[in-house]
Protein backbone atom coordinates (compact mmCIF):
# COMPACT_ATOMS: atom_id res chain seq x y z
CA UNK A 1 0.00 0.00 0.00
CA UNK A 2 2.80 2.42 0.83
CA UNK A 3 4.38 1.76 -2.54
CA UNK A 4 1.17 2.52 -4.38
CA UNK A 5 0.69 5.65 -2.26
CA UNK A 6 4.16 6.84 -3.23
CA UNK A 7 3.29 6.39 -6.86
CA UNK A 8 0.07 8.34 -6.40
CA UNK A 9 2.12 11.23 -5.10
CA UNK A 10 4.49 11.04 -8.04
CA UNK A 11 7.42 9.86 -5.92
CA UNK A 12 9.76 7.25 -7.41
CA UNK A 13 9.89 3.92 -5.60
CA UNK A 14 12.44 1.12 -6.03
CA UNK A 15 11.60 -2.13 -7.77
CA UNK A 16 13.64 -5.31 -8.06
CA UNK A 17 11.41 -6.81 -10.76
CA UNK A 18 13.96 -6.70 -13.65
CA UNK A 19 16.79 -8.13 -11.55
CA UNK A 20 14.55 -10.90 -10.19
CA UNK A 21 13.27 -11.86 -13.64
CA UNK A 22 16.70 -11.86 -15.28
CA UNK A 23 18.34 -14.10 -12.69
CA UNK A 24 15.74 -16.89 -13.08
CA UNK A 25 17.08 -20.28 -14.24
CA UNK A 26 15.47 -22.01 -17.22
CA UNK A 27 12.58 -24.25 -16.14
CA UNK A 28 9.31 -25.68 -17.47
CA UNK A 29 7.72 -22.29 -16.80
CA UNK A 30 9.79 -20.79 -19.61
CA UNK A 31 8.96 -23.66 -21.94
CA UNK A 32 5.28 -22.87 -21.29
CA UNK A 33 5.93 -19.30 -22.42
CA UNK A 34 7.76 -20.45 -25.55
CA UNK A 35 5.02 -22.91 -26.55
CA UNK A 36 2.09 -20.76 -25.50
CA UNK A 37 3.28 -17.60 -27.19
CA UNK A 38 5.49 -18.94 -29.96
CA UNK A 39 2.59 -20.58 -31.79
CA UNK A 40 1.84 -17.19 -33.40
CA UNK A 41 4.58 -17.58 -36.01
CA UNK A 42 3.53 -21.15 -36.73
CA UNK A 43 -0.01 -19.93 -37.39
CA UNK A 44 1.23 -17.17 -39.71
CA UNK A 45 3.35 -19.58 -41.73
CA UNK A 46 0.45 -22.03 -41.84
CA UNK A 47 -1.98 -19.36 -43.03
CA UNK A 48 0.18 -17.99 -45.83
CA UNK A 49 1.18 -21.42 -47.11
CA UNK A 50 -2.35 -22.85 -47.07
CA UNK A 51 -3.84 -19.84 -48.84
CA UNK A 52 -1.16 -20.02 -51.53
CA UNK A 53 -2.04 -23.69 -52.01
CA UNK A 54 -5.83 -23.24 -52.17
CA UNK A 55 -5.53 -20.46 -54.77
CA UNK A 56 -5.99 -22.73 -57.78
CA UNK A 57 -8.77 -24.64 -56.01
CA UNK A 58 -10.73 -21.43 -55.36
CA UNK A 59 -10.81 -20.76 -59.11
CA UNK A 60 -12.83 -23.95 -59.71
CA UNK A 61 -16.56 -23.64 -60.31
CA UNK A 62 -17.25 -26.21 -57.58
CA UNK A 63 -15.73 -23.81 -55.02
CA UNK A 64 -15.94 -20.00 -55.22
CA UNK A 65 -15.04 -19.61 -58.89
CA UNK A 66 -12.58 -16.77 -58.28
CA UNK A 67 -10.48 -15.14 -60.98
CA UNK A 68 -6.68 -15.21 -60.94
CA UNK A 69 -6.64 -11.52 -60.02
CA UNK A 70 -8.98 -12.14 -57.06
CA UNK A 71 -6.80 -14.97 -55.79
CA UNK A 72 -3.77 -12.69 -55.91
CA UNK A 73 -5.71 -9.91 -54.22
CA UNK A 74 -6.53 -12.19 -51.27
CA UNK A 75 -2.82 -12.38 -50.42
CA UNK A 76 -2.53 -8.59 -50.52
CA UNK A 77 -5.63 -8.22 -48.35
CA UNK A 78 -4.17 -10.55 -45.72
CA UNK A 79 -0.93 -8.55 -45.79
CA UNK A 80 -2.86 -5.29 -45.39
CA UNK A 81 -4.70 -6.81 -42.44
CA UNK A 82 -1.40 -7.71 -40.79
CA UNK A 83 -0.14 -4.14 -41.15
CA UNK A 84 -3.34 -2.58 -39.79
CA UNK A 85 -3.52 -5.12 -36.96
CA UNK A 86 0.10 -4.57 -35.95
CA UNK A 87 -0.36 -0.80 -35.76
CA UNK A 88 -3.75 -0.96 -34.01
CA UNK A 89 -3.04 -3.70 -31.50
CA UNK A 90 0.57 -2.60 -31.05
CA UNK A 91 -0.62 0.60 -29.40
CA UNK A 92 -3.11 -1.29 -27.25
CA UNK A 93 -0.49 -3.76 -26.01
CA UNK A 94 1.53 -0.83 -24.64
CA UNK A 95 -1.60 0.68 -23.11
CA UNK A 96 -3.55 -2.36 -21.83
CA UNK A 97 -0.77 -4.86 -21.23
CA UNK A 98 0.79 -7.86 -22.97
CA UNK A 99 -1.50 -10.53 -21.55
CA UNK A 100 -4.74 -8.81 -22.50
CA UNK A 101 -3.60 -8.40 -26.06
CA UNK A 102 -2.14 -11.86 -26.69
CA UNK A 103 -5.51 -13.28 -25.63
CA UNK A 104 -7.51 -10.79 -27.73
CA UNK A 105 -5.40 -11.09 -30.88
CA UNK A 106 -5.51 -14.88 -30.81
CA UNK A 107 -9.30 -14.80 -30.45
CA UNK A 108 -9.57 -12.39 -33.39
CA UNK A 109 -7.52 -14.76 -35.52
CA UNK A 110 -9.43 -17.86 -34.40
CA UNK A 111 -12.84 -16.43 -35.21
CA UNK A 112 -11.87 -14.83 -38.52
CA UNK A 113 -9.88 -17.76 -39.87
CA UNK A 114 -12.57 -20.24 -38.87
CA UNK A 115 -15.23 -18.06 -40.50
CA UNK A 116 -13.19 -18.05 -43.74
CA UNK A 117 -14.06 -21.73 -44.13
CA UNK A 118 -17.76 -20.80 -44.18
CA UNK A 119 -17.60 -18.01 -46.76
CA UNK A 120 -19.65 -17.98 -49.97
CA UNK A 121 -18.00 -15.43 -52.29
CA UNK A 122 -14.90 -13.32 -52.80
CA UNK A 123 -15.93 -10.41 -50.59
CA UNK A 124 -16.93 -12.52 -47.59
CA UNK A 125 -13.63 -14.42 -47.84
CA UNK A 126 -11.67 -11.17 -48.30
CA UNK A 127 -13.20 -9.71 -45.14
CA UNK A 128 -12.32 -12.79 -43.11
CA UNK A 129 -8.79 -12.81 -44.47
CA UNK A 130 -8.32 -9.13 -43.59
CA UNK A 131 -9.51 -9.65 -40.00
CA UNK A 132 -7.43 -12.83 -39.61
CA UNK A 133 -4.42 -10.83 -40.80
CA UNK A 134 -5.20 -8.18 -38.18
CA UNK A 135 -5.11 -10.82 -35.47
CA UNK A 136 -1.74 -12.20 -36.60
CA UNK A 137 -0.28 -8.71 -37.06
CA UNK A 138 -1.35 -7.84 -33.52
CA UNK A 139 0.25 -11.06 -32.30
CA UNK A 140 3.65 -9.96 -33.58
CA UNK A 141 3.60 -6.86 -31.38
CA UNK A 142 2.10 -8.41 -28.24
CA UNK A 143 4.05 -11.67 -28.37
CA UNK A 144 7.50 -10.24 -29.11
CA UNK A 145 7.02 -7.80 -26.24
CA UNK A 146 5.88 -10.50 -23.81
CA UNK A 147 8.64 -12.95 -24.72
CA UNK A 148 11.39 -10.36 -24.32
CA UNK A 149 10.03 -9.24 -20.96
CA UNK A 150 9.41 -12.70 -19.49
CA UNK A 151 12.54 -14.55 -20.67
CA UNK A 152 15.78 -14.09 -18.63
CA UNK A 153 18.39 -11.92 -20.33
CA UNK A 154 20.80 -14.86 -20.66
CA UNK A 155 18.40 -16.71 -22.98
CA UNK A 156 16.42 -13.87 -24.58
CA UNK A 157 18.26 -13.79 -27.91
CA UNK A 158 18.12 -17.49 -28.75
CA UNK A 159 14.49 -17.81 -27.63
CA UNK A 160 13.28 -14.81 -29.62
CA UNK A 161 15.20 -15.86 -32.74
CA UNK A 162 14.10 -19.49 -32.48
CA UNK A 163 10.46 -18.56 -31.97
CA UNK A 164 10.47 -16.16 -34.93
CA UNK A 165 11.99 -18.89 -37.07
CA UNK A 166 9.12 -21.30 -36.37
CA UNK A 167 7.16 -19.47 -39.07
CA UNK A 168 8.66 -22.10 -41.36
CA UNK A 169 7.41 -24.94 -39.18
CA UNK A 170 3.94 -23.55 -39.85
CA UNK A 171 4.68 -23.42 -43.57
CA UNK A 172 5.77 -27.05 -43.51
CA UNK A 173 2.59 -28.05 -41.66
CA UNK A 174 0.54 -26.07 -44.18
CA UNK A 175 2.19 -27.86 -47.10
CA UNK A 176 1.60 -31.27 -45.55
CA UNK A 177 -2.03 -30.45 -44.77
CA UNK A 178 -2.56 -29.14 -48.31
CA UNK A 179 -1.28 -32.38 -49.82
CA UNK A 180 -4.08 -34.22 -48.00
CA UNK A 181 -7.01 -31.78 -47.84
CA UNK A 182 -6.60 -30.58 -51.44
CA UNK A 183 -6.30 -34.09 -52.83
CA UNK A 184 -9.68 -34.70 -54.48
CA UNK A 185 -9.13 -38.45 -54.31
CA UNK A 186 -9.32 -38.17 -50.52
CA UNK A 187 -11.63 -35.20 -49.84
CA UNK A 188 -14.24 -33.69 -52.23
CA UNK A 189 -13.08 -30.43 -53.78
CA UNK A 190 -15.94 -28.40 -52.29
CA UNK A 191 -14.90 -29.40 -48.74
CA UNK A 192 -11.11 -29.59 -48.88
CA UNK A 193 -10.41 -25.86 -49.09
CA UNK A 194 -12.84 -25.12 -46.25
CA UNK A 195 -11.11 -27.64 -44.00
CA UNK A 196 -7.78 -25.93 -44.73
CA UNK A 197 -9.03 -22.73 -43.10
CA UNK A 198 -10.01 -24.65 -39.96
CA UNK A 199 -6.55 -26.12 -39.27
CA UNK A 200 -5.19 -22.90 -37.74
CA UNK A 201 -8.16 -22.30 -35.44
CA UNK A 202 -7.98 -25.89 -34.18
CA UNK A 203 -4.31 -25.36 -33.28
CA UNK A 204 -5.17 -22.02 -31.69
CA UNK A 205 -7.90 -23.54 -29.54
CA UNK A 206 -5.41 -26.07 -28.26
CA UNK A 207 -3.03 -23.29 -27.22
CA UNK A 208 -5.40 -20.63 -25.87
CA UNK A 209 -5.92 -22.62 -22.67
CA UNK A 210 -2.16 -22.59 -22.10
CA UNK A 211 -2.03 -18.83 -22.59
CA UNK A 212 -4.48 -18.33 -19.75
CA UNK A 213 -1.74 -19.54 -17.38
CA UNK A 214 0.89 -17.11 -18.68
CA UNK A 215 1.11 -14.07 -16.37
CA UNK A 216 1.14 -10.43 -17.32
CA UNK A 217 4.62 -9.05 -17.88
CA UNK A 218 5.86 -7.84 -14.45
CA UNK A 219 7.99 -5.30 -16.30
CA UNK A 220 4.90 -3.80 -17.94
CA UNK A 221 3.13 -3.70 -14.58
CA UNK A 222 6.15 -2.05 -12.94
CA UNK A 223 6.29 0.76 -15.50
CA UNK A 224 2.54 1.40 -15.43
CA UNK A 225 2.06 2.29 -11.77
CA UNK A 226 1.42 -1.28 -10.56
CA UNK A 227 4.63 -1.97 -8.69
CA UNK A 228 3.00 -4.01 -5.91
CA UNK A 229 1.19 -6.20 -8.45
CA UNK A 230 4.42 -6.61 -10.40
CA UNK A 231 6.29 -7.80 -7.30
CA UNK A 232 3.44 -10.18 -6.42
CA UNK A 233 3.51 -11.59 -9.96
CA UNK A 234 7.25 -12.24 -9.68
CA UNK A 235 6.61 -13.90 -6.29
CA UNK A 236 4.28 -16.38 -7.99
CA UNK A 237 6.72 -16.96 -10.84
CA UNK A 238 9.55 -17.63 -8.39
CA UNK A 239 7.35 -20.07 -6.43
CA UNK A 240 6.66 -21.92 -9.70
CA UNK A 241 10.34 -21.98 -10.63
CA UNK A 242 11.33 -23.32 -7.19
CA UNK A 243 8.63 -26.00 -7.41
CA UNK A 244 10.16 -27.05 -10.73
CA UNK A 245 13.61 -27.43 -9.20
CA UNK A 246 15.11 -24.03 -10.01
CA UNK A 247 17.71 -22.52 -7.70
CA UNK A 248 17.47 -18.74 -7.18
CA UNK A 249 20.23 -16.46 -6.02
CA UNK A 250 19.41 -13.63 -3.66
CA UNK A 251 18.85 -10.19 -5.16
CA UNK A 252 20.45 -7.25 -3.36
CA UNK A 253 18.70 -3.87 -2.88
CA UNK A 254 21.30 -2.06 -4.97
CA UNK A 255 19.97 -3.90 -8.04
CA UNK A 256 16.70 -1.94 -7.84
CA UNK A 257 15.37 0.55 -10.34
CA UNK A 258 13.38 3.61 -9.28
CA UNK A 259 10.10 4.06 -11.18
CA UNK A 260 7.16 6.43 -11.20
CA UNK A 261 3.68 5.97 -12.60
CA UNK A 262 3.92 6.95 -16.27
CA UNK A 263 0.87 7.78 -18.40
CA UNK A 264 0.38 6.12 -21.83
CA UNK A 265 2.84 7.57 -24.32
CA UNK A 266 1.49 9.97 -26.90
CA UNK A 267 2.34 9.86 -30.59
CA UNK A 268 4.40 13.00 -30.05
CA UNK A 269 6.47 11.24 -27.38
CA UNK A 270 6.94 8.23 -29.64
CA UNK A 271 8.21 10.50 -32.40
CA UNK A 272 10.57 12.24 -29.95
CA UNK A 273 11.99 8.98 -28.61
CA UNK A 274 12.41 7.25 -31.97
CA UNK A 275 13.48 10.21 -34.09
CA UNK A 276 15.57 12.14 -31.57
CA UNK A 277 16.62 10.11 -28.50
CA UNK A 278 17.08 6.83 -30.40
CA UNK A 279 17.64 8.12 -33.91
CA UNK A 280 20.50 5.73 -34.74
CA UNK A 281 18.55 2.78 -33.36
CA UNK A 282 15.54 3.68 -35.48
CA UNK A 283 17.80 3.74 -38.52
CA UNK A 284 19.18 0.35 -37.48
CA UNK A 285 15.71 -1.17 -37.08
CA UNK A 286 14.48 0.27 -40.37
CA UNK A 287 17.52 -0.99 -42.26
CA UNK A 288 17.46 -4.50 -40.83
CA UNK A 289 13.73 -5.01 -41.32
CA UNK A 290 13.58 -3.65 -44.87
CA UNK A 291 16.68 -5.46 -46.16
CA UNK A 292 15.67 -8.88 -44.82
CA UNK A 293 12.07 -8.43 -46.03
CA UNK A 294 13.30 -7.45 -49.50
CA UNK A 295 15.45 -10.58 -49.84
CA UNK A 296 12.85 -12.89 -48.35
CA UNK A 297 9.90 -11.76 -50.40
CA UNK A 298 11.99 -11.51 -53.57
CA UNK A 299 12.97 -15.19 -53.42
CA UNK A 300 10.04 -16.76 -51.58
CA UNK A 301 7.22 -15.34 -53.68
CA UNK A 302 8.95 -16.15 -56.98
CA UNK A 303 10.70 -19.48 -56.30
CA UNK A 304 7.81 -21.46 -57.80
CA UNK A 305 7.86 -19.30 -60.95
CA UNK A 306 11.61 -19.77 -61.27
CA UNK A 307 11.43 -23.56 -60.96
CA UNK A 308 8.59 -23.76 -63.48
CA UNK A 309 9.95 -21.23 -65.99
CA UNK A 310 13.61 -22.28 -66.10
CA UNK A 311 13.44 -25.97 -65.18
CA UNK A 312 9.99 -27.01 -66.40
CA UNK A 313 8.71 -28.36 -63.07
CA UNK A 314 5.01 -29.08 -62.61
CA UNK A 315 2.94 -27.61 -59.77
CA UNK A 316 3.20 -30.87 -57.84
CA UNK A 317 6.95 -30.96 -58.41
CA UNK A 318 7.36 -27.42 -57.11
CA UNK A 319 5.42 -28.36 -53.97
CA UNK A 320 7.95 -31.09 -53.18
CA UNK A 321 10.87 -28.69 -53.64
CA UNK A 322 9.34 -26.40 -51.04
CA UNK A 323 10.06 -28.82 -48.19
CA UNK A 324 13.89 -28.61 -48.23
CA UNK A 325 13.59 -24.84 -48.78
CA UNK A 326 11.45 -24.51 -45.63
CA UNK A 327 13.62 -26.90 -43.61
CA UNK A 328 16.68 -24.75 -44.31
CA UNK A 329 14.78 -21.68 -43.12
CA UNK A 330 13.66 -23.43 -39.94
CA UNK A 331 17.07 -24.93 -39.11
CA UNK A 332 18.98 -21.63 -39.25
CA UNK A 333 17.35 -19.85 -36.29
CA UNK A 334 17.19 -23.02 -34.21
CA UNK A 335 20.85 -23.95 -34.71
CA UNK A 336 22.41 -20.48 -34.77
CA UNK A 337 20.22 -18.71 -32.22
CA UNK A 338 22.35 -19.41 -29.13
CA UNK A 339 25.37 -17.71 -30.77
CA UNK A 340 23.47 -14.41 -30.65
CA UNK A 341 23.62 -14.68 -26.84
CA UNK A 342 27.25 -15.84 -26.65
CA UNK A 343 29.22 -14.41 -29.59
CA UNK A 344 26.94 -11.37 -29.52
CA UNK A 345 24.14 -9.66 -31.42
CA UNK A 346 26.16 -7.31 -33.60
CA UNK A 347 28.74 -9.87 -34.73
CA UNK A 348 26.16 -12.54 -35.51
CA UNK A 349 23.82 -10.19 -37.35
CA UNK A 350 26.69 -9.03 -39.53
CA UNK A 351 27.81 -12.64 -40.09
CA UNK A 352 24.39 -14.03 -41.01
CA UNK A 353 23.46 -11.14 -43.30
CA UNK A 354 26.89 -11.16 -44.98
CA UNK A 355 27.16 -14.92 -45.48
CA UNK A 356 23.65 -15.00 -46.94
CA UNK A 357 24.64 -12.18 -49.31
CA UNK A 358 27.84 -13.90 -50.46
CA UNK A 359 26.14 -17.25 -51.09
CA UNK A 360 23.32 -15.53 -52.99
CA UNK A 361 25.91 -13.71 -55.14
CA UNK A 362 27.56 -17.04 -55.95
CA UNK A 363 24.12 -18.48 -56.71
CA UNK A 364 23.49 -15.63 -59.16
CA UNK A 365 26.72 -16.37 -61.04
CA UNK A 366 26.05 -20.10 -61.19
CA UNK A 367 22.43 -19.57 -62.25
CA UNK A 368 23.44 -17.18 -65.01
CA UNK A 369 26.03 -19.65 -66.34
CA UNK A 370 23.36 -22.37 -66.58
CA UNK A 371 25.19 -24.97 -64.48
CA UNK A 372 22.48 -25.27 -61.81
CA UNK A 373 19.63 -27.76 -61.90
CA UNK A 374 16.35 -27.39 -60.00
CA UNK A 375 17.86 -29.52 -57.24
CA UNK A 376 21.17 -27.68 -56.94
CA UNK A 377 19.46 -24.27 -57.13
CA UNK A 378 17.16 -25.30 -54.28
CA UNK A 379 20.18 -26.48 -52.29
CA UNK A 380 21.85 -23.09 -52.82
CA UNK A 381 18.68 -21.36 -51.63
CA UNK A 382 18.70 -23.63 -48.56
CA UNK A 383 22.19 -22.43 -47.67
CA UNK A 384 21.28 -18.79 -48.32
CA UNK A 385 18.24 -18.92 -46.07
CA UNK A 386 19.84 -21.04 -43.38
CA UNK A 387 21.77 -17.86 -42.56
CA UNK A 388 19.24 -15.31 -43.81
CA UNK A 389 16.45 -16.80 -41.69
CA UNK A 390 18.51 -16.38 -38.51
CA UNK A 391 19.35 -12.84 -39.62
CA UNK A 392 15.72 -12.02 -40.35
CA UNK A 393 14.66 -13.35 -36.95
CA UNK A 394 17.35 -11.23 -35.31
CA UNK A 395 15.80 -8.17 -36.96
CA UNK A 396 12.59 -8.78 -34.99
CA UNK A 397 14.65 -9.40 -31.86
CA UNK A 398 16.54 -6.14 -32.37
CA UNK A 399 13.53 -3.85 -32.80
CA UNK A 400 11.83 -5.46 -29.81
CA UNK A 401 14.64 -4.85 -27.29
CA UNK A 402 16.30 -1.53 -28.19
CA UNK A 403 13.46 0.85 -27.27
CA UNK A 404 11.90 1.72 -23.87
CA UNK A 405 9.29 -0.69 -22.56
CA UNK A 406 6.52 1.93 -22.59
CA UNK A 407 6.51 1.97 -26.41
CA UNK A 408 7.97 -1.46 -27.18
CA UNK A 409 4.81 -2.85 -28.78
CA UNK A 410 4.36 0.20 -30.97
CA UNK A 411 8.01 0.14 -32.06
CA UNK A 412 7.67 -3.51 -33.13
CA UNK A 413 4.45 -2.80 -35.02
CA UNK A 414 5.94 0.26 -36.72
CA UNK A 415 8.95 -1.60 -38.11
CA UNK A 416 6.87 -4.67 -38.95
CA UNK A 417 4.53 -2.49 -41.01
CA UNK A 418 7.45 -0.86 -42.82
CA UNK A 419 9.04 -4.20 -43.68
CA UNK A 420 5.77 -5.67 -44.93
CA UNK A 421 4.93 -2.68 -47.09
CA UNK A 422 8.39 -2.18 -48.59
CA UNK A 423 9.73 -5.69 -48.91
CA UNK A 424 6.34 -7.28 -49.39
CA UNK A 425 5.17 -4.98 -52.16
CA UNK A 426 8.28 -3.98 -54.11
CA UNK A 427 10.39 -7.14 -54.10
CA UNK A 428 7.89 -9.74 -55.46
CA UNK A 429 6.79 -7.42 -58.28
CA UNK A 430 10.39 -6.55 -59.21
CA UNK A 431 11.65 -10.12 -59.28
CA UNK A 432 8.58 -11.50 -61.06
CA UNK A 433 9.15 -8.93 -63.82
CA UNK A 434 12.75 -10.16 -64.22
CA UNK A 435 11.70 -13.72 -65.00
CA UNK A 436 11.89 -14.31 -68.73
CA UNK A 437 9.15 -15.55 -71.05
CA UNK A 438 9.04 -18.45 -73.52
CA UNK A 439 10.51 -21.95 -73.52
CA UNK A 440 14.07 -20.77 -72.90
CA UNK A 441 13.79 -17.53 -70.91
CA UNK A 442 16.82 -15.31 -70.49
CA UNK A 443 18.67 -15.82 -67.22
CA UNK A 444 20.58 -12.54 -67.16
CA UNK A 445 17.89 -10.20 -65.77
CA UNK A 446 16.99 -12.53 -62.90
CA UNK A 447 20.69 -13.09 -62.13
CA UNK A 448 21.08 -9.32 -61.87
CA UNK A 449 18.10 -9.31 -59.52
CA UNK A 450 19.82 -11.88 -57.31
CA UNK A 451 22.94 -9.70 -57.24
CA UNK A 452 20.78 -6.73 -56.18
CA UNK A 453 19.28 -8.85 -53.41
CA UNK A 454 22.77 -9.85 -52.26
CA UNK A 455 23.93 -6.22 -52.18
CA UNK A 456 20.84 -5.14 -50.24
CA UNK A 457 21.40 -7.88 -47.66
CA UNK A 458 25.09 -7.01 -47.34
CA UNK A 459 24.19 -3.37 -46.74
CA UNK A 460 21.87 -4.47 -43.93
CA UNK A 461 24.70 -6.44 -42.33
CA UNK A 462 27.19 -3.57 -42.57
CA UNK A 463 24.69 -1.15 -41.02
CA UNK A 464 24.14 -3.61 -38.16
CA UNK A 465 27.91 -3.80 -37.59
CA UNK A 466 28.27 -0.04 -37.18
CA UNK A 467 24.93 0.80 -35.54
CA UNK A 468 24.08 -2.49 -33.78
CA UNK A 469 23.51 -2.69 -30.03
CA UNK A 470 25.49 -5.10 -27.86
CA UNK A 471 22.37 -6.32 -26.06
CA UNK A 472 23.46 -9.87 -25.26
CA UNK A 473 23.14 -10.70 -21.56
CA UNK A 474 21.84 -7.22 -20.74
CA UNK A 475 18.63 -6.41 -18.90
CA UNK A 476 16.12 -4.69 -21.13
CA UNK A 477 16.26 -1.71 -18.78
CA UNK A 478 20.01 -1.46 -19.33
CA UNK A 479 19.58 -1.54 -23.10
CA UNK A 480 16.90 1.16 -23.10
CA UNK A 481 16.08 3.09 -19.93
CA UNK A 482 12.31 3.05 -19.23
CA UNK A 483 10.58 6.40 -19.56
CA UNK A 484 9.20 5.81 -16.05
CA UNK A 485 12.67 5.29 -14.52
CA UNK A 486 14.16 7.94 -12.30
CA UNK A 487 17.63 8.55 -10.91
CA UNK A 488 18.66 7.77 -7.37
CA UNK A 489 18.87 3.98 -7.40
CA UNK A 490 21.58 1.66 -8.53
CA UNK A 491 21.17 -0.83 -11.26
CA UNK A 492 20.68 -4.38 -12.30
CA UNK A 493 23.51 -6.77 -12.96
CA UNK A 494 26.04 -4.27 -11.65
CA UNK A 495 25.19 -1.46 -14.06
CA UNK A 496 22.93 1.54 -13.59
CA UNK A 497 19.89 2.32 -15.76
CA UNK A 498 21.19 3.73 -18.99
CA UNK A 499 20.50 6.98 -20.74
CA UNK A 500 19.28 7.25 -24.34
CA UNK A 501 22.53 8.94 -25.36
CA UNK A 502 24.92 6.59 -27.12
CA UNK A 503 28.39 6.59 -28.53
CA UNK A 504 29.13 7.15 -32.22
CA UNK A 505 28.03 3.66 -33.15
CA UNK A 506 24.95 3.73 -30.94
CA UNK A 507 25.74 0.38 -29.37
CA UNK A 508 27.23 1.16 -25.97
CA UNK A 509 25.44 3.37 -23.48
CA UNK A 510 27.24 5.07 -20.63
CA UNK A 511 25.62 4.00 -17.35
CA UNK A 512 24.45 6.66 -14.92
CA UNK A 513 26.11 6.56 -11.52
CA UNK A 514 23.81 6.70 -8.49
CA UNK A 515 23.77 10.13 -6.90
CA UNK A 516 25.44 8.78 -3.78
CA UNK A 517 28.40 7.54 -5.83
CA UNK A 518 28.86 10.36 -8.32
CA UNK A 519 32.24 11.97 -8.50
CA UNK A 520 34.30 9.47 -10.48
CA UNK A 521 33.58 8.21 -13.96
CA UNK A 522 32.53 4.64 -14.57
CA UNK A 523 33.61 3.01 -17.84
CA UNK A 524 30.95 2.02 -20.37
CA UNK A 525 29.57 -1.46 -20.03
CA UNK A 526 29.89 -3.55 -23.17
Amino acid sequence: MSNEHALDEGKPIPSLVPARMDRLPWTRFHWMIVVGLGVSWILDGLEIQLVSLVGNTLKEGATLGLSTAEVGLLASIYLAGEVVGALFFGRLTDKWGRRSLFIITLMVYLIASGAAGLTWDFWSLALCRFVAGMGIGGEYAAINSAIDELIPSKYRGRVDIGVNGTYWAGALIGSAVGLVFLNTDIIPIEWGWRLCFLVGPVMGLMIIYLRRHIPESPRWLMTHGKVAEAEATVDRIEDTVRAQGGQLREVSPDEAINVVDYPPVTYREIARVMLRDYRSRSFLGFSMMVTQAFLYNAIFFTYALVLKSYFGLSDSGVALYFFPFAIGNLAGPLLLGHWFDTIGRRKMIFATYSIAAVVLFITALLFNSGVLTATTLTLMWCVVFFFASAGASSAYLTVSEIFPIELRGQAISFFFAISQLTGGVVAPFLFASLIGEGEHPARGPLAVGYVIGAVVMLIGGVIAWFFGVDAEGQSLENIAKPLSAREGGTTFQGAAPRLPSTDAQGRRITPVKPESEQGGKEPPVS
